[in-house]
């Protein structure tokens, strides 16, 4: 019953995003005709934002690092500030130049194309990471809700699979009908389990109250691994990655709203948004006071909910965790795929452009799901691809202006060096505390970048007398 249930949901979801189909050409499928109004662009942005994320990697910190967990709520609603006056710019000059991803932005502002090429680069390599957190947590929570293993893998496969045909099918457009459905659902199913868990563990205040006693350490930033340091530094990082918006599938939601004005409205209306993640750290830790200490963090969610909820019940709770993995990575397969087919094909026609754009959607989700059925952790997944991502926020910073003073040379080398210095203390396990790595990558990244741009300044100041003799001397 369960897994028919949830099997018929996922195929719902599918349904949903192929009910309609974009018009056979890149600018039409990634941005419709940036005329998006208030409520489509509020819920294919909130889609963006609210992922697997939310429903189980910040339960299973909270279950481990107690208040700790509250680092997303406290970055997603500082990081609204920063897109408030950002967004906006973004699709000021993404109307007036014809922006269809943020590689088109660089090409534009910097005047260089291998610049606009490592973007998207870098851009689809740390996105990678982000898409298969979607796919591992829909895996997951199939398998929790079933309890079997085998389902899990079949999930994954499944859902890929709708993510592909309906990102073909139907673009952007597809990708707002699907995040109505998955809004809802998402906020109806994290109440009810919210509900359920806290009322089995004794009501809010007795479970504050038996924590207090048993485990006070999870009422501060001091439990292992999740201590002040962490706090501070992923809310640093993460709030200066969101706020520059250096995230490419966020870039083509921001460029279809059909005014800064619709943009800005969502934002300040995002910031409360935010604050229904208290509900996940809630249950989180009351799942404390219901379930094993050595259960698996990111499945604490589904683990405690079996306890407080029936059967048919947390299996509707699945179907609303499928939508909110599918949507996220419909948006980040977009994302992938329309930087590469923008930036990295040179020399052919429109039409071979947006072919080649669909075969890098088919690539980008398979290497994802490759990715997560290997196995991994959703936590660590999400500060991978905010740490190397946040790597771009610098230059961002400095496109946004009306005349660009940063040079496409130093742009690159601190990108370059920043995303390096994040793979480095990632897959080489440097050990660094709890500080997050993407924080200690921006020192170097503008070390870097002010080195190479002081060269830059140097040489022209050197080039341009000579320049100015040379025109002198043939002048009448």
């Amino acid at each position: 019953m369960t897994t028919a249930i949830i099997v018929v949901g996922i195929l719902f979801i599918g349904i949903l995003g192929v009910a309609g189909r974009s018009r056979s050409e890149m600018k039409d499928w990634t941005v419709a005709d940036r005329d998006f109004p208030r409520w489509t662009s509020w819920f294919l942005q909130a889609g963006e934002q609210l992922t697997t994320f939310s429903f189980l990697g910040i339960a299973g910190i909270a279950f481990a690092g107690g208040v700790s967990a509250s680092f997303a709520i406290a970055y997603l609603t500082a990081s609204t500030i920063g897109l408030y006056f950002v967004g906006p710019r973004i699709r000021e000059l993404g109307a007036a130049r014809g922006y269809l991803t943020m590689s088109d932005f660089f090409a534009d502002r910097f005047s260089s194309r291998v610049l606009s090429v490592l973007v998207a680069a870098v851009g689809a390599v740390f996105l990678v990471p982000y898409l298969a957190l979607q796919i591992t947590g829909l895996g997951l929570i199939v398998q929790l809700a079933t309890g079997s293993a085998s389902a899990r893998g079949l999930s994954m496969v499944l859902a890929s699979a709708l993510v592909v045909l309906f990102v073909c099918w139907a673009g952007i457009r597809g990708i707002a009908r699907v995040s109505v459905f998955k809004d809802v659902g998402m906020v109806i199913g994290l109440a009810v389990v919210a509900i359920g868990v806290v009322s089995a563990a004794g009501g809010i205040p007795g479970v504050f109250e038996r924590i207090a006693r048993t485990n006070d350490v999870l009422l501060t930033t001091n439990a292992p691994g999740y201590d002040a340091i962490f706090f501070i530094t992923a809310v640093v990082v993460t709030t200066i990655g969101g706020a520059f918006n250096v995230f490419p599938h966020s870039w083509p939601a921001a460029l279809a709203a059909e005014s800064g004005a619709v943009l800005r409205s969502n934002y300040k209306w995002m910031a409360i948004y935010q604050l229904l993640l208290f509900m996940p750290v809630t249950v989180g830790m009351a799942a404390v006071l219901l379930v094993p200490a050595d259960t698996t963090r990111n499945g604490v969610l589904f683990t405690v909910s079996q306890i407080a909820l029936p059967d048919w019940l947390v299996a509707m709770v699945a179907v609303c965790g499928a939508a909110a993995a599918m949507v996220p990575a419909a948006a980040i397969a977009m994302g992938i795929s329309s930087l590469l087919a923008q930036s990295v094909p040179a020399g052919v026609s429109d039409r071979m452009r947006f072919h080649l754009n669909r075969v890098f959607v088919a690539l980008a989700v398979a290497a994802a799901l490759s990715f997560s059925l290997a196995g991994s952790d959703i936590g660590s997944l999400l500060l991978l691809t905010y740490g190397g991502l946040t790597q771009l926020a610098p230059a961002i910073a400095a496109g946004l202006a009306d005349k660009v003073r940063l040079s496409a040379p130093a742009a690159a080398s601190g990108i370059s060096v920043g995303t390096l210095t994040v793979a480095v203390i990632t897959f080489a396990d440097i050990p660094i505390g709890s500080w997050d790595s993407g924080l200690l990558a921006l020192a170097p990244n503008l070390i870097v970048t002010m080195l190479v741009e002081l060269a830059v300044r140097t040489r022209r100041g050197r080039t341009e007398p000579n320049v100015s003799a040379a025109t002198t001397s043939v002048a009448p």
